[in-house]
């Protein structure tokens, strides 16, 4: 078993390429003994957004605090706010943002790849 504090892991700006205000918390996968998923907790600044942008594996992702918006492959506009469930599938483009005054925190899972 595992039991600690989130901000005992190291917040990392996300690199990947169109990302602004993002940073990543990578609380649980293979290190952890977590061998099927990978959680990790994403923090998107007011103003903040990740790149519009796919991956060939699903996400799970639930927003724990602040308000934005996730924009799907069609530019379509969800509302984000504490509560709200994604379900992001394989290969699906997507965008998070942060509307709103506060910071935008919210859990994603995704599977782990063993190699």
């Amino acid at each position: 078993m595992k039991v600690f504090l989130h901000e005992s892991v190291p917040a990392m700006p996300v690199q990947m390429e169109g990302a602004v205000g993002c940073r990543m918390r990578r609380l649980l996968g293979p290190e952890e003994g977590a061998e099927r998923f990978i959680m990790r907790l994403f923090e998107l600044e007011p103003g903040g957004y990740t790149p519009h942008h796919q991956h060939d594996y699903e996400h799970e992702v639930f927003v724990l605090e602040g308000v934005g918006q996730v924009v799907d492959e069609h530019r379509q506009v969800h509302p984000l706010q504490p509560g709200t469930v994604v379900f992001v599938a394989p290969n699906e483009v997507h965008q998070f943002r942060n509307t709103g005054a506060q910071m935008l925190r919210f859990l994603c899972l995704i599977p782990h790849r063993k190699t």
